[in-house]
């Protein structure tokens, strides 16, 4: 079987990359196809896993839209290249197009629920996979499961914490480090949605730093002053670096649910809900913040806690028993489309075979 995946954003790579590798042990062929923004082709690189550039990240709708063009005829041509059998992506516009015009299945996972994104590539999309806490309904072509998105690679089977990363960071032993996540709002799921001001990002940090170690990833320009707390470490260790960080604060969704996965306490600056971060909120690992109010004496509370991230680690051993092994299921569910598809619907306990203990 030949596959095609998209990435979107530097996440799908994390999230798609073991599932690469289980289906190339398989003997199936993978390709990605990826557009010149952030990290993404980095990361790819890094992990060994095969890429074909269709284009580059634009900001302004009028770019959107022709970027979008432009990376569908630039994909038309991977497809004559390398003939797939079926599209995968994290709600990619780009492979749900080319695979209606390759007349190929795709095969969307989603948990964003960006409306007018999704409005957009469900009618070329065979089935949408989300996790059961997610907060919208697609009808017939969606299959529900029992995990989260970022569990396909930080899951205790696939990610093994560094021990010695604080060390690496330049760390002391008895210092805290807290991890500060900035995003761009450029992203389509970004639309509608705010965060911080300059001046509250400023303030932010400036107040942590009395806490302890301040590390800042960010897809924006930094201040000169916020420029020093930059992370200065290959973006493929970032999930070290959560794993061992005391708190994480931030107005990106996705890292603030990593650290859920990693016992990390979280709070969560935006006013985008997500079903799967208000899962997290509910048992305690998720902080959620739609503005700047009230974060600090969040932050200070966290950080004078005793024994503060054994009790959080024991929150997430309990939010995470039973969860499925969500990189397993995919490898099933495409390997063995329509198939597979046809048995989820059928079967509400399909995947009680991919649960992995904890």
């Amino acid at each position: 079987m030949n596959i095609l995946i998209d990435i979107g954003h530097p996440a799908h790579v994390h999230l798609f990359r073991f599932f690469a590798d289980g289906m190339r042990a398989k003997g199936h062929q993978v390709v990605f196809t990826v557009r010149n923004k952030e990290n993404e082709i980095r990361l790819l690189e890094s992990f060994g896993l095969q890429y074909a550039l269709v284009g580059k990240h634009h900001k302004s709708i009028p770019g959107k839209i022709m970027g979008l063009i432009l990376s569908v005829a630039k994909a038309c041509k991977v497809v004559k290249e390398t003939r797939p059998d079926i599209f995968v992506s994290h709600g990619s516009i780009i492979a749900a197009v080319t695979s209606w015009i390759s007349r190929r299945p795709h095969i969307s996972l989603e948990d964003t629920g960006n409306h007018e994104q999704v409005r957009l590539y469900l009618p070329f999309t065979e089935a949408v996979l989300t996790s059961l806490a997610f907060h919208r309904d697609y009808g017939r072509k969606q299959v529900r499961y029992n995990s989260f998105h970022e569990l396909a690679y930080l899951h205790p089977k696939y990610f093994k914490p560094d021990k010695h990363f604080r060390q690496k960071l330049g760390v002391e032993e008895n210092e805290k480090l807290i991890i500060v996540r900035f995003v761009s709002w450029h992203a389509t799921h970004d639309k509608n949605s705010t965060g911080l001001s300059d001046a509250e990002k400023t303030d932010l940090v400036r107040a942590l730093t009395a806490w302890g170690r301040v590390m800042i990833s960010s897809e924006q320009t930094l201040s000169e002053e916020l420029e020093r707390h930059k992370y200065h470490m290959p973006p493929e260790t970032i999930h070290h670096a959560l794993a061992c960080a005391d708190l994480f604060i931030g107005e990106g969704a996705t890292m603030a649910s990593e650290c859920a996965m990693l016992g990390t306490p979280a709070i969560y600056i935006n006013s985008q809900i997500a079903g799967t971060i208000n899962e997290q909120a509910r048992n305690g690992l998720i902080f959620q913040f739609p503005g700047f109010a009230g974060t600090i004496d969040k932050a200070g509370e966290i950080l004078a806690m005793d024994r503060s991230l054994e009790f959080f680690r024991e929150i997430r051993e309990k939010m995470l028993a039973g969860k499925t092994d969500l990189t397993a299921l995919m490898v099933w569910f495409i390997e063995n489309w329509p198939e597979s598809f046809r048995q989820a619907k059928a079967d509400p306990a399909f995947e009680k075979e991919f649960i992995v203990r904890i």
